[in-house]
């Protein structure tokens, strides 16, 4: 004697609770990266790489928030320093080497980068030398 075994058909909005769950995890998945992404000390890493601007400046960006500066591109590190990232705010503070004048306190800047491309635009400095360089668009070095 065969077994029958009566299985109900799937219900007929099947396709479209497949299509919600879809959509939710995929917008779980996009908050989770966009959440990763701003971290603290996230940002950091984004911009380390060594960027160089129109004056010929060298500046190397460390992901674990220190810079060193080669002020005329000659192979020699300058001035070394520190950095805090805050969403886009970047506070930078030069520590040691050739400090100018009046630019011992810290700058604070928003950035952008797009690609290799990184530019900063003025929320507070004192240090003219620092603003005019830092102020400068910034191309990644190859």
């Amino acid at each position: 004697m065969p077994i029958r075994l009566d299985v109900p058909p799937a219900p007929k909005n099947i396709g479209c609770m497949k299509t919600s769950l879809r959509c939710i995890f995929v917008g779980v998945s996009l908050a989770a990266l966009y959440g990763c992404a701003n971290m603290p000390g996230m940002a950091g890493k984004s911009l380390a790489g060594t960027w160089t601007n129109s004056y010929g400046t060298v500046w190397t960006i460390k992901p674990n928030n220190t810079f060193d500066v080669d002020r005329y591109g000659k192979g020699k590190v300058d001035i070394r320093g520190t950095y805090a990232i805050s969403g886009h705010t970047f506070t930078i503070t030069g520590n040691e080497g050739k400090i100018p004048k009046g630019c011992e306190g810290q700058g604070v800047y928003k950035f952008s980068r797009k690609g290799n491309n990184l530019t900063f635009t003025l929320v507070s400095d004192t240090c003219k030398d620092r603003k005019k360089n830092v102020l400068s668009p910034w191309q990644m070095k190859q």
